[in-house]
């Protein structure tokens, strides 16, 4: 996803402020501001803690504004609802075709390798044999119309189909208990997603789009497609799925964006 970072509405810095120590923590600043959870609460906190505390120690900041973050995930997850369904739409008000979006331009997409790509298994797993494109188009599917929320600020009405991914993980003999769903994709992108938001019902392992297989602009042969999370958390072209207990991190997360990140 080609993320477009927005100069922080909420931090007016103070003459003699370093400008380049709040620049390199500008995506952190403009995650609290996109999320707007608790906007007055944290906005104002953030700015208390960030006078009280040396802000040219480079350090000092960033374990504060990650606090921050970190506390704008612990509230989501409060707030999130398993069983809670996300608003569906009609066929009508479907977008043909989905969107591109990745973190380089299109004529830098590389084609997967159909006839060799495989789901490779990991970590929590009874059951870690890979599995093909036919044998996952194979399993029964699930159609939901959702909304696709893209953290930049667009959207778009999406018709996405393909295996119920609780349904994929009791199959394979995942340890549902574990806390984090890890994937890794043939471009190099990797995200996670916490196991609650794996098991909610609008959470699938897409293989179609309009009931079309999906094709290599966007995330051929499978993509996560799940109603209750932002874009970014939602990986192309997936090639290895692990389950663990430990904390994965992922492209954008590491890059200072909220980890949970839901809708």
């Amino acid at each position: 996803m080609s993320v477009r970072t927005p100069s922080p509405s909420i931090f007016r810095p103070k003459a003699g402020i370093d400008q380049s120590v709040l620049h390199e923590n500008r995506n952190l600043l403009a995650e609290i501001d996109r999320r707007k959870i608790l906007r007055g609460a944290v906005s104002l906190g953030a700015l208390t803690m960030l006078t009280g505390c040396d802000v040219t120690n480079r350090g000092a900041v960033q374990s504060i504004l990650k606090a921050v973050s970190s506390f704008n995930d612990g509230v989501q997850s409060l707030l999130f609802r398993p069983n809670h369904l996300a608003p569906t739409f009609s066929e009508a008000e479907v977008v043909k075709p989905p969107r591109f979006n990745a973190f380089y331009d299109i004529t830098d997409l590389k084609p997967v390798d159909r006839a060799n790509w495989k789901l490779e298994l990991a970590g929590l797993i009874e059951d870690k044999r890979p599995w093909t494109a036919q044998q996952i188009y194979a399993l029964p599917e699930q159609e939901w119309i959702v909304r696709h929320v893209c953290v930049e600020g667009w959207d778009y009405i999406g018709q996405w189909s393909g295996v119920n991914l609780r349904e994929f993980l009791t199959r394979i003999g995942a340890d549902l208990k574990a806390k984090y769903i890890m994937f890794r994709c043939a471009d190099g992108y990797s995200g996670s997603i916490d196991m609650a938001s794996a098991l909610h019902p609008q959470t699938i392992l897409a293989t179609k789009y309009a009931r079309e297989p999906i094709t290599d602009p966007f995330g051929f042969p499978l993509r996560l497609r799940t109603a209750v999370k932002l874009g970014f958390k939602n990986p192309k072209w997936i090639t290895a799925m692990e389950v663990t207990n430990t904390y994965p991190g992922g492209y954008w997360e590491d890059r200072g964006f909220n980890w949970f990140s839901g809708l």
